[in-house]
């Protein structure tokens, strides 16, 4: 059963912006999170950002504090990762997740099947 979806990665160059999207086929209540995650080979999956989905607030992990921003849209029930200035490092699967939020994934319970994110020249 699919609960969240993500969608928006693919093949970019260093430099280049894009924003991932999450579209949620659950019920988020107002004191859900939504976060994003991402895991390159061979290391461990890194929490991103996240959001208090009823009032907006967010939290960034500092390694991309001011490079990334997280939003979400109510009525489309869709969260948004917007990544600025990508860097081949930042390649990765992304994926959403939501729960009671937090820094750690361990705090989110249902999680996307994650989309590829190639920075690449």
């Amino acid at each position: 059963q699919v609960q969240l979806v993500e969608s928006g990665g693919g093949l970019v160059r260093p430099g280049d912006s894009v924003t991932l999207s999450c579209k949620s086929y659950i019920h988020t209540s107002g004191s859900d999170a939504m976060g994003w995650f991402r895991q390159a080979p061979g290391k461990a999956r890194e929490f991103l950002a996240a959001l208090r989905w009823s009032s907006g607030i967010a939290w960034y992990d500092d390694s991309v504090k001011g490079r990334f921003i997280i939003s979400r849209d109510i009525l489309k029930n869709t969260g948004r990762l917007q990544m600025n200035n990508l860097k081949p490092e930042d390649t990765a699967v992304y994926t959403c997740a939501v729960g009671p939020g937090g820094y750690s994934e361990f705090n989110y319970g249902t999680w996307g099947q994650g989309t590829q994110v190639t920075v690449s020249s």
